[in-house]
């Protein structure tokens, strides 16, 4: 990582409505509107939600969905997560859009069985769960329900940034926020929570530093922040784990 280097990041705070098409509208619009930012992250299947029972139409749009984002992310880095049908089933897949090409793919590996998330879909393995580098930054994703688990945690280690979409429900809401500052300041590094505005969603869409200092607006479609490599050099320094 270049110590010097930083970077403006956009942590999208969307509502997911029942015409696909007019999701998608709204994400093209953001990343238009933020071409000044290196990294926008949007919430966990935004595009379409959990349709279960639309779920193979699901699949199809979002297929074109990334079709159409992959021919228009350039020098940006686009992040988000859609139903995806493989020859085993269905999967909520993790996607990274950098330079016109997916350069990560990772899918869900921990199902929330309180959502039925394993009826109707298939699992990843953690084994996917990687750090992978974009231009000097070291990158890392969990997927909502994953934040919880600690053996990812240390998995994840070194990471510059960890990136958490998420469709995390109002009940616990004070987990996500509690866990994903925690992650920051054991991690030493910055995480960016992206979070539906769905109604029975807890929001708190965020941008972490490494020593804990938190950007959130619940009342906002976007949170804007700054990733600067000095201040994770810095925690580095100055608090040394080993």
């Amino acid at each position: 990582m270049t110590s010097s280097k930083q970077f403006g990041v956009v942590s999208l705070q969307l509502p997911t409505t029942k015409p696909y098409q007019k999701n998608l509208d709204a994400l093209l619009s953001f990343i238009k509107q933020h071409k000044d930012k290196k990294l926008i992250v949007a919430p966990e299947v935004c595009l379409t939600g959990y349709d279960y029972e639309r779920v193979s139409e699901a699949a199809i749009f979002s297929k074109e969905a990334l079709r159409q984002l992959v021919g228009i992310v350039d020098e940006q880095i686009v992040v988000l997560t859609l139903l995806m049908e493989e020859a085993e089933g269905f999967v909520n897949m993790a996607v990274v859009i950098h330079q016109h090409k997916v350069v990560h793919r990772q899918r869900k590996a921990k199902l929330f069985k309180l959502g039925e998330e394993d009826r109707y879909l298939r699992s990843g393995s953690t084994n996917e769960v990687v750090i992978f580098e974009i231009e000097s930054f070291k990158y890392a994703l969990l997927i909502c329900f994953e934040l919880r688990f600690k053996e990812l945690w240390r998995q994840i280690e070194g990471a510059d940034v960890v990136i958490i979409p998420a469709r995390w429900g109002l009940p616990r809401k004070s987990h996500l926020e509690v866990l994903s500052r925690a992650l920051a300041i054991m991690n030493q590094c910055y995480v960016v929570v992206a979070n539906s505005a769905d109604e029975d969603m807890a929001r708190s869409s965020a941008l972490i530093a490494p020593d804990g200092d938190v950007i959130m607006d619940d009342k906002a479609e976007a949170i804007e922040g700054v990733i600067r490599g000095r201040e994770i050099t810095k925690a580095r320094r100055y608090i040394v784990m080993d």
